[in-house]
């Protein structure tokens, strides 16, 4: 499976860019770190390679559920984006919904997961590259966190996440 969603969202994002990357760079990177936290999990693998592709592709739902089964695709649903007017209830949205999961269930617990290597990848690369975003991950931590964190789960990637963008817990 991990072989297969690696193939799927590089094919699936194409030729879109991640600053001056190829985006396969952005999906490694959240692989890695989704992967070190996970202990090598086969579906978090997956859902951390495909976590973009429903929303920055054309991919829909449905061919995502055909290919990697109703857990993958439940997650990936999950750490979406909602239709929104804005960046703002966007995530105001997102983070309702992530707040309300229950980790202990195999999707929403591969989703909380991910979300955090996400944020974690961009975290880093805007340390390094890009400032503003930067600002903007520091803005946005303490509702983040509240979102998504689960104590006992990748607390590694929160401990990290709290020292680039500011402890909001």
């Amino acid at each position: 499976m991990r072989a297969a969603a690696r193939s799927f969202a590089i094919a699936s994002h194409g030729d879109q860019r991640y600053g001056a990357h190829p985006y396969e760079v952005h999906l490694a990177a959240v692989v890695a770190i989704a992967e070190a936290a996970g202990a090598g999990d086969a579906t978090i693998v997956a859902v951390a390679w495909l976590h973009d592709v429903l929303e920055d592709t054309s991919v829909e739902e449905a061919a995502l559920r055909e290919r990697f089964g109703d857990v993958v695709a439940a997650a990936v649903a999950l750490v979406t984006d909602p239709e929104g007017a804005d960046r703002r209830a966007r995530k105001e949205a997102l983070h309702r919904r992530l707040e309300a999961l229950d980790h202990g269930e195999v999707p929403a617990r591969a989703a909380l997961l991910v979300k955090a290597a996400d944020r974690l990848a961009n975290a880093r690369a805007s340390r390094a590259d890009n400032p503003r975003l930067l600002t903007m991950y520091r803005r946005e931590h303490p509702e983040f966190r509240r979102a998504v964190h689960r104590p006992g789960l990748c607390d590694e990637v929160w401990a990290e996440l709290d020292v680039i963008l500011g402890d909001g817990g």
